[in-house]
């Protein structure tokens, strides 16, 4: 087992649900110790979908791996006091509660700075504090909505009925931004040995993330163009149908293109005004993927995939959620790997994606069963067996 580059850093970690957990668990995959706070009712998402074990549901499962389970009962004094001796031996603390929440429990960032006055504090939330919708609460399915992102499907097939994308593009959007976060608070902190208060809001990271290509001619003020980006939402692009499945093709240079209509029986369109330049693509981008959708018609999957791999045009098989299960890519590199957890059985494992030559992510803990780390982390904090079973009699803890 190799040294993990955040191995030495402490994350102190009270997020639940999808969001928070899948930024934890990326740190938690650098080597932070990352020690998961819970309530008794534990993280929501332990519950969900088909499970062996009550609380090890598969979302769990793929979120929260490499960290140690602690049950706390914040509501009870006894609880709270164990809660500042853990912020008091944290780099980060890490929450989505709702500020109003966290200052009555006595950890607001001022509060967390006397425990600890180099904390690095990230509050995950759904909008940013200084607007009209600070303090609302935000889930998947909001922020998919309030960011636009919900219009985007019905953009592209020209229907006036938006609907969300089928996954939790939002909040795992979002807690890429929030690991990012908190590892930019940690290096910010070692140049100057200062932690800070840092806030990570849905909304305007979905915003960020969505207009990257889609500000688009709303660049400029005043427009030069839509929002949107034309190739993208153009309802031809979509995987084509070939004469027994389909296929993914993404010819993009000049070349790719004329090689890609050679193949197709259509030379001609190479030389074609409208489609011999990037721009005149561009401009022309429906008519380019009908095209594209007449030709991929011609042949086979298996046809198709040959001869475009062989003259270098990018193509891709069309995978279910069950087939990239089985795709060689994830299989034979060692990315989905079927492992034993202690009280779970078999179950499948997707590896960090990220690879780092001089300290490569692994795969160190289970994900733990609710609170099975409560005792050796209140041993590591000093707790003696008297101050243990006083919190174990007042319901503060849970094991």
């Amino acid at each position: 087992m190799t040294r993990g580059i955040l191995e030495g850093y402490r994350v102190l970690d009270l997020t639940t649900v999808v969001m928070g957990p899948f930024a934890t668990q990326m740190l938690g995959d650098l080597g932070a110790d990352v020690i998961k706070v819970e309530t008794p009712a534990g993280d929501i998402m332990r519950h969900a979908g088909p499970m062996r074990s009550p609380g090890m549901g598969p979302i769990y499962l793929t979120m929260n791996r490499n960290k140690r389970s602690v049950t706390l009962d914040l509501a009870k004094q006894e609880a709270r006091d164990i809660l500042k001796r853990l912020v008091a031996t944290s780099d980060v603390f890490i929450h989505n509660i709702r500020a109003g929440g966290m200052k009555r429990l006595g950890f607001d960032y001022e509060a967390a700075r006397a425990f600890r006055d180099d904390i690095v504090y990230v509050h995950a939330t759904g909008f940013g504090s200084e607007g009209p919708y600070a303090g609302r609460p935000a889930y998947d399915d909001l922020i998919q909505a309030a960011s636009g992102l919900s219009m985007m499907l019905c953009r592209q097939d020209g229907t006036d009925k938006p609907r969300y994308i089928p996954g939790l593009v939002a909040d795992k959007t979002t807690g890429v931004f929030a690991a990012n976060a908190v590892v930019a608070g940690l290096l910010h902190r070692e140049r100057t040995g200062e932690g800070q208060f840092i806030e990570v809001p849905m909304m305007e990271c979905m915003v960020a993330f969505n207009m990257v290509e889609n500000l688009f001619g709303h660049a400029f003020v005043p427009p030069l163009g839509q929002t949107a980006y034309s190739r993208s939402v153009s309802p031809n692009r979509k995987p084509y149908a070939t004469k027994d499945g389909f296929i993914a093709v993404m010819p993009y240079s000049d070349e790719n293109w004329r090689r890609f209509f050679e193949l197709g029986g259509r030379p001609e369109l190479a030389e074609d005004e409208r489609y011999k330049t990037y721009a005149a693509r561009t401009r022309n981008i429906d008519d380019i993927y009908r095209l594209s959708e007449e030709i991929c018609a011609t042949r086979t999957t298996e046809e198709w995939l040959r001869l475009i791999t062989e003259v270098n045009v990018p193509c891709m098989r069309v995978h279910t959620l069950e087939s990239v299960l089985e795709d060689p890519q994830m299989r034979e590199t060692g990315f989905l790997e079927e492992r034993e957890h202690p009280s779970e059985g078999s179950y499948l494992a997707i590896h960090p994606p990220v690879r780092y030559s001089a300290a490569e992510c692994e795969i160190r803990r289970e994900p733990p069963r609710q609170g099975q780390d409560t005792i050796s982390v209140l041993e590591e904090l000093g707790l003696g067996e008297e101050e243990i079973e006083t919190a174990r009699k007042a319901g503060a803890i849970q094991e």
